[in-house]
């Protein structure tokens, strides 16, 4: 009788930045992990950042995190080296390296991924269009403008520019528009799990913005998890978020904001557009829910001034959950920002003229290739 040979899982190597972790993220880890079977993703450390790129806006603790909750991902290196090594990717037994179809370069120009194109074991997955942390930074550096003033429906406001807001006129750059994201069906079933609760799952529900998706929003979607079987997660419009919140909330657009929480190994299912207060159809329309959970912090009212748990209170199916990263909010990221305006001012030109130079190394590559 022939035995029948096991196959060798494929282990691929990813690593970046990851700073403010968005769908673009995801979107390159997701297609990396579809190349292979076991995912292993680097992260560098603030202080490499700090030396190639210029400050984050995330802390290295809370990258590490956010990626670690990612769920194509099997194994977070933290503080792995920004120039690609081929000892490093030994050393975790990957098989080849994953990188979006654009240059990056150290400071000194050269290519951070040359060792391994010339020994072969690199690959290439289609970089995620309209989105980088460079882009957001440039959302929250204007968050003084107000992008929601203008009255528009909701197909306006979610296939198109949420503004026409800038620093000035003369100073206008495409890094710092609000996104043009283009939601489509099939990226949201990429990032979509498609499964149904079990019979005698226990259905929990939560609901936010979750706008630039964060560990305190991690944290808080792992411990509603726990809470039961199955996590659906409702996220609201980009109205009703400006409406409740003002100033220039949402930073993303409804579609942004779902596909970080699809992405989220511990979010089943997305309601894409739900109330802001929890009605009937909430609580048995989608699904029979069991819980409605909630962070120990108050909730700001309805447009009526009502409380949005009160159903889900008076049936007795209301809990709160204390969280420990509940310091970390959306309003805390921008203000860090805003905090230390010049530095990521500074940091947003180094990357533009970064940017034109590796465009220049792609040309000369293309044209090389010729």
């Amino acid at each position: 009788m022939s035995k029948t040979m096991k196959r060798k899982p494929i282990r691929i190597w990813v690593d970046g930045c990851f700073d403010v972790m968005h769908y673009g993220h995801a979107n390159a880890l997701r297609q990396a992990k579809a190349m292979g079977d076991y995912l292993v993703v680097g992260v560098h450390s603030d202080a490499e950042i700090e030396k190639h790129k210029g400050p984050t806006v995330m802390k290295e603790e809370e990258r590490y995190a956010a990626v670690a909750a990612c769920k194509w991902v099997d194994h977070v290196v933290p503080n792995a080296p920004y120039f690609t090594s081929l000892e490093v990717m030994d050393s975790y037994s990957c098989d080849f390296c994953v990188h979006g179809d654009d240059i990056t370069t150290l400071c000194d120009g050269t290519d951070c991924y040359q060792a391994v194109k010339d020994a072969g074991r690199y690959r290439e997955c289609k970089r995620t269009i309209g989105i980088s942390t460079t882009e957001l930074v440039g959302r929250m550096l204007l968050m003084t403008r107000d992008h929601h003033k203008r009255k528009s429906s909701i197909a306006s406001i979610n296939n198109e520019d949420l503004s026409t807001f800038s620093s000035s006129p003369s100073k206008q750059s495409p890094e710092t528009k609000i996104s043009h994201f283009l939601p489509t069906s099939r990226r949201i079933v990429q990032f979509s799990e498609g499964k149904e609760p079990n019979p005698g799952d226990k259905v929990v529900y939560v609901d936010g913005t979750f706008d630039l998706f964060h560990v305190g929003h991690i944290e808080f979607l792992k411990r509603a998890k726990a809470l039961g079987n199955y996590l659906l997660v409702g996220v609201h419009d980009d109205q009703i978020v400006n409406a409740i919140k003002g100033s220039n909330y949402p930073l993303m657009n409804l579609h942004e904001r779902v596909l970080s929480v699809l992405a989220c190994r511990y979010v089943d299912e997305v309601i894409i557009g739900a109330p802001y207060s929890v009605d009937n159809n909430v609580l048995s329309q989608v699904y029979k829910v069991d819980i409605v959970a909630h962070g120990n912090t108050p909730s700001l009212p309805d447009l009526n001034d009502k409380d949005p748990y009160e159903i889900p209170k008076q049936k007795g199916i209301y809990v709160e959950i204390e969280n420990p990263s509940a310091e970390l909010t959306t309003a805390g990221i921008v203000d860090r920002i805003i905090k230390h305006r010049i530095r990521y001012e500074e940091r947003q030109a180094r990357k533009n003229e970064k940017s034109k130079l590796e465009e220049k190394l792609e040309e000369k590559l293309k044209t090389n290739l010729i």
